[in-house]
């Protein structure tokens, strides 16, 4: 029995993965213009420009589709952020370029919080995970800046970062990538190590 060749095996899981990009990006244009209950598996297949039982070859129903979709997005991002949490900046720098880009990577999803796809979407161990590892990041950057005496260190960098977080859904709410900019020097004038005392309560 001859061994397949390693180019035809190439060859092929290459066009298996640029038929499957090409179902994850048709499904969520059509379902991002015409809402979720308009598209049907045999309107992605005809978009795609392949047959319908190609179509169940990669993917069981719609929302297969659209839970890989999500998962790609997250990965995507996930790469982006520590692509800058690994920059040659100074930490407190990092850690700005870090806030500030998933605050605005957050914005264009805040008009489908609260539908059943949402739930289903950001509700899945993929989304968790990922969340543990941006905190995980935050929590890295925070003890860099404390560290080089840029941010406070009086608080755990753990909590710090929960702060952060939590404060940036605010930007799902925001118009504009100005309006981001402001939250975060908002979020981040909270870690300077100059305001260390200054929330005390009065004696």
């Amino acid at each position: 029995m001859h061994a397949v060749p390693k180019l035809w095996t190439d060859t092929v899981e290459a066009h298996r993965r640029e038929v499957r990009d090409a179902v994850l990006d048709t499904t969520a244009a059509l379902v991002a213009r015409h809402g979720l209950r308009s598209v049907t598996m045999s309107r992605v297949a005809e978009e795609v420009g392949i047959g319908r039982a190609t179509l169940y070859k990669y993917f069981s129903d719609l929302e297969s589709i659209l839970l890989a979709w999500h998962e790609r997005q997250i990965a995507s991002h996930l790469s982006e952020l520590a692509e800058l949490r690994d920059s040659a900046d100074p930490a407190s720098h990092r850690l700005s370029a870090v806030l500030a880009r998933y605050a605005r990577l957050s914005r264009p999803s805040a008009g489908h919080r609260g539908s059943d796809l949402a739930a289903r979407l950001h509700g899945s161990e993929d989304v968790v995970r990922a969340a543990g590892q941006l905190h995980g990041m935050l929590v890295e950057l925070i003890e860099a800046g404390a560290r080089d005496g840029e941010l406070r260190s009086d608080v755990p960098a753990v909590e710090l970062a929960t702060y952060c977080l939590h404060a940036l859904v605010a930007a799902d709410d925001l118009e504009s990538d100005d309006a981001v900019e402001r939250l975060v020097g908002v979020v981040l004038t909270g870690l300077h190590p100059e305001n260390v005392g200054s929330s005390s309560a009065p004696d």
